[in-house]
């Protein structure tokens, strides 16, 4: 850190991260203590979504504790290390809780397996549930439903890193160019974290059938809209002085290109199928495609948000300002 001002806010932002943390950390702790203990974790003491959450919070702890190593050796170019670290600590700290912990319900399930039925309906409904041939669970267990599992923790993790190390480099070279967007970044990305929470403590209402309610449809559509606006604002912060095709375009782009793969992930979970926000010929799919003229809409409207969202924190460029 190169003084007294820029450690302390770095100080600071260490301890906010670390006190964010601590929950996501201690249910960690906890089921690995029980399995130690136990062998397994009972059904109806597994803290909710301990995956993916304990795994999204090392991953940050660990960026933000290299953050000052990064600056030191890459100057402007401290995310890119300090992003594939974290990501790599994700998926590292990820599979070794999906693979090592079990859950015992009536049988010992491994904690994946586990986590996907949590996608269908949350851990109190799980019993009572009445499952029938015509449900979700139309296929056996897949890894491919993690497709979307996974993109939504990586997105939480590089919006984060990307308002603390854009913050960080601000302090450093007292350059704020990026602050609108680091700002902006900041709120989607919390946003989009505290729409996962309220998800893993409702799954938004769902009950388990394919056609779900009105409130469900709305909480799920603001989600997958949500997503893809935290991925275009995270590209659209880095590319606010190029010229609008890749200012505006690119980010919208990727915004809907993100909301896309959410619902080839949900195809993924419910064996080709999606869930669905009404009846009738907006809500059905069109033909072979699964898609149904109320998801194009979706992907649309994030990638639309976007783009008037980088039209307007787009900068001239420095060329363009001097002349």
């Amino acid at each position: 850190m190169r003084n007294r001002k820029t450690t302390k806010h770095y100080c600071m932002l260490l301890a906010g991260v670390m006190l964010a943390a601590a929950y996501p950390i201690y249910m960690g702790i906890f089921v690995f203590v029980r399995m130690l203990r136990d062998g397994a974790i009972p059904m109806e003491t597994y803290p909710k979504y301990v995956i993916p959450y304990t795994p999204i919070a090392l991953a940050v702890i660990a960026g933000v504790l290299l953050l000052p190593l990064f600056q030191k050796l890459t100057k402007k170019k401290a995310l890119l290390p300090g992003a594939a670290v974290s990501v790599a600590m994700f998926f590292l700290a990820e599979r070794l809780m999906e693979t090592k912990i079990l859950v015992q319900t009536q049988e010992f399930v491994p904690l994946e397996s586990w986590q996907m039925s949590l996608c269908y309906v949350p851990p109190e409904m799980y019993e009572t549930r009445t499952w029938e041939a015509v449900d979700v669970l139309l296929g056996g267990y897949s890894p491919s439903f993690k497709l979307h599992f996974y993109l939504i923790s990586v997105i939480i993790i590089l919006s984060l890193l990307n308002c603390v190390y854009g913050y960080m480099r601000m302090l450093l070279t007292g350059e704020y160019g990026r602050k609108k967007a680091l700002i902006l970044q900041t709120v989607t990305g919390l946003a989009f974290l505290g729409m996962c929470i309220w998800a893993c403590f409702t799954a938004f209402y769902r009950t388990g059938e394919l056609t779900v309610s009105a409130v469900s449809a709305v909480l799920m559509s603001a989600f997958f809209i949500l997503l893809g606006v935290t991925a275009g604002v995270f590209l659209a912060s880095f590319t606010l002085e190029k010229r609008r095709s890749l200012s505006v375009a690119l980010p919208a782009i990727l915004a809907s290109a993100t909301t896309l793969a959410m619902y080839i992930g949900e195809m993924c979970l419910l064996s080709g199928n999606l869930y669905r926000f009404g009846s009738g010929f907006f809500f059905n799919g069109m033909g072979a495609l699964v898609l149904a003229p109320a998801d194009l809409c979706v992907i649309l409207a994030s990638g639309a948000a976007v783009s008037l969202i980088a039209a307007r924190l787009r900068r001239k460029p420095k060329h363009a300002r001097n002349g």
